[in-house]
């Protein structure tokens, strides 16, 4: 009896002594990448005769869109991630381990902003998406397209849609 009440003690204390940040991942789960491993590019969104200019990390790997903009706690209004389909193709986002609500522009393969889903909550698992193929989904921060007045029907300025001028 005193062995058991002692292992359950030991499994108390470890417990209580694992640190916060050990705890937001399963064993399944990998380890965060950097950020700063990320490609970077700048891109620009035409919206009628204005020009908004965001310099972007490129979301080009399996593994940097399974992370995204996870575990970010800031993004500054001229940056954003781009998400690039390997080809046009039905996509959702959904919120996970994402603390900052963002706003999601999807965009087709000519850079033509075809949905925008602003303000996302934070930490959400419900999946958003159009229901209208994409090549590319532009992540910015919450409430940043309706302050500068980005719509669909705008067009996003970026090699990967053929245009950069």
């Amino acid at each position: 009896m005193k062995l058991h009440i002692s292992i359950l003690s030991l499994l108390v204390f470890l417990a209580l002594a694992t640190p916060a940040h050990a705890q937001w991942r399963s064993s399944a789960e990998p380890a965060p990448l950097d950020l700063a491993t990320y490609p970077h590019a700048d891109l620009r969104i035409d919206s009628g005769d204005k020009k908004h200019q965001f310099n972007v990390w490129i979301a080009d790997t399996p593994e940097r869109q399974r992370q995204g903009l996870m575990w970010v706690r800031d993004l500054p209004a001229d940056q954003g991630m781009l998400f690039i389909n390997d080809s046009v193709r039905l996509s959702s986002f959904w919120m996970k381990n994402t603390y900052i609500p963002l706003d999601m522009i999807f965009v087709d393969a000519r850079g033509k902003i075809v949905a925008i889903f602003a303000n996302v909550p934070p930490l959400t698992l419900d999946p958003v998406g159009p229901d209208v193929p994409v090549k590319a989904i532009l992540e910015l921060r919450g409430g940043e397209a309706a302050k500068r007045g980005i719509k669909p029907g705008d067009r996003l300025r970026h090699p990967v849609f053929g245009s950069v001028r």
